[in-house]
């Protein structure tokens, strides 16, 4: 197959980056997909039934802006989730959906803010994840949670489906990875807490972040 060298360039970096989530465990077995918005409106996914450990740049799904496969493998099935995003989210260059064992175990904690998941433990998660909101759940691969994402995704880069996982947009790959990254580490300190009384940052706290590193 024959691309130009930014798409080249675009389709190392998404097998790059895919393997550092395998290698960081934060993916398994054939479970999560990436993908990276093209100049013309389309997008590259990763093909669905792969092993994010071990992709081939050759064989990225390669879609049009309306999600229609163009070129490469057959797409991951949860690329509407990809396209719902983009659809709503003009600032959004890349996003990361994966299955990591820390947020999926909070994604089923009974009782939680759906509007916020995550109370903001530390700065970064503040800086680079922003309010968390629950998705109800849906089976994997229905496309009925594409409605219920689209409507967050408006107002959230990153949102957590329910018993499933999360969904991170980026304004560029490294960054929605980065922000998946420490969504993580956010939810392992989360569960580590447990149930003893911790120190959130105020609101106040909070505001200043903002400020002083506006999204």
């Amino acid at each position: 197959m024959s691309v130009g060298a930014g798409e080249a360039k675009l389709r190392d970096q998404v097998c790059l980056w895919a393997k550092r989530l395998y290698d960081r465990r934060l993916v398994h077995g054939t479970s999560g997909n990436l993908s990276v918005r093209l100049p013309d409106g389309g997008w590259l996914v990763t093909p669905t039934n792969s092993c994010l450990g071990d992709l081939d740049p050759d064989k990225l799904s390669k879609l049009d802006a309306s999600g229609r496969l163009v070129a490469g493998d057959a797409p991951s099935k949860e690329s509407f989730l990809h396209r719902c995003v983009y659809d709503v989210r003009s600032d959004a260059r890349a996003i990361v959906h994966t299955h990591s064992t820390h947020s999926v175990a909070v994604s089923c904690i009974d009782g939680v803010d759906a509007r916020n998941v995550l109370p903001p433990i530390t700065a970064y998660h503040v800086m680079r994840v922003g309010d968390l909101p629950l998705v109800p759940y849906y089976r994997p691969g229905d496309e009925s949670l594409a409605l219920a994402v689209k409507e967050l995704a408006v107002r959230h880069a990153a949102v957590l489906l329910a018993n499933h996982g999360p969904v991170i947009a980026g304004k560029a790959l490294d960054a929605a990875v980065h922000a998946l990254e420490e969504l993580e580490e956010t939810a392992k300190i989360y569960l580590l807490l447990g149930d003893r009384r911790f120190r959130p940052l105020t609101p106040e706290q909070v505001a200043d972040l903002h400020r002083h590193f506006p999204s």
